[in-house]
């Protein structure tokens, strides 16, 4: 830990090789030549766990490729994890822990984990859907604390009004009610956005909840645009017109990055990384990366001042 910042490393996401490890090693070896400090492992698309139980044999060669690089390593998690999912709870919590014994494994000390959803029936009771969240939350901690591992729960946006999701402030008070050092908060800027306009909500106001309890961070662009149309032919369209979870590098949309930055403060050892990637942007990473960095400059120079 470098508890000397609270900006400690900024980096990217790796690009998604649906099991191709040469994919991954090539992503990780541009990210280090860009000169950046960080790298998320998108492993849940690189065939890693089976039926809940982690593959020892693709553990190693991952283990091995990321030995080669110079990076301070996170994982993101199954897109698809959701400790709201009462059906499948058991086999959502087996793969969790398996996720967390990959980061042991890797040296990676954050588990990027979704916060939870579900339809929204006649009968439902959100509250009843909050607690069978935070009550798994608990019982994951314990096992990320044994590995090493903090658990960032990063705040995600609703499709329509059938889908329940918390907002960013509900995000929060989840990770303060767990009040476990192995829980964070995950703000994820344009996720926040989007369900923010959703919604009718302050966007400013809802990160300025998640930022106290905030350890790892997600940054991309967007315009703040709910899912009023889906039927894209290619993305390249979404992002003609402004509309959806875009992903684009920093600048493209209309996030106000510097006076968010200017003004938020998050944990110490705080991990920035860009989701923007190398597939559609692989000539404006470097750019990105620049722009990442003054970001980190502001919070942690005021630090310093303060």
């Amino acid at each position: 830990m470098n508890s000397n910042k609270i900006i400690s490393s900024v980096g990217f996401s790796t690009p998604t090789g649906k099991g191709n490890f040469d994919t991954l090693e090539a992503g990780l070896r541009h990210i280090s030549n860009l000169g950046a400090d960080a790298a998320e492992l998108s492993i849940y698309a690189e065939e890693m766990i089976s039926g809940g139980r982690v593959i020892g044999g693709r553990l190693q060669r991952l283990t091995e490729i990321t030995r080669k690089f110079d990076l301070r390593f996170s994982v993101h998690g199954q897109i698809v994890s959701n400790f709201m999912d009462r059906e499948h709870l058991d086999l959502q919590k087996a793969v969790v822990r398996s996720m967390i014994e990959i980061c042991n494994s890797v040296g990676a000390g954050v588990l990027v984990h979704h916060s939870g959803t579900a339809p929204i029936l006649a009968k439902t009771r959100t509250t009843d859907l909050d607690q069978m969240e935070r009550d798994a939350l608990a019982e994951i901690s314990d096992y990320a604390r044994r590995h090493g591992v903090r658990i960032a729960l990063e705040n995600i946006f609703s499709m329509g009004d059938e889908q329940y999701r918390q907002t960013p402030a509900e995000v929060a008070e989840t990770v303060r009610h767990i009040a476990s050092p192995h829980v964070c908060g995950l703000i994820d800027f344009s996720h926040a956005y989007i369900e923010s306009t959703r919604l009718g909500l302050d966007w400013c106001d809802e990160i300025r909840a998640m930022a106290p309890v905030t350890g790892h961070l997600h940054v991309h662009d967007s315009f703040g645009l709910p899912y009023t149309m889906t039927n894209f032919y290619h993305p390249a369209e979404a992002t003609a017109l402004g509309i959806g979870d875009l992903h684009l590098p920093i600048g493209w949309g209309d996030i106000p990055w510097a006076e968010i930055f200017d003004e938020l403060t998050f944990l110490p050892d705080t991990t920035l990384i860009m989701e923007i990637g190398e597939d559609r942007f692989s000539h404006e990473q470097a750019e990105s990366l620049a722009l990442a960095r003054d970001l980190a400059d502001r919070v942690n120079n005021r630090r310093k001042a303060a």
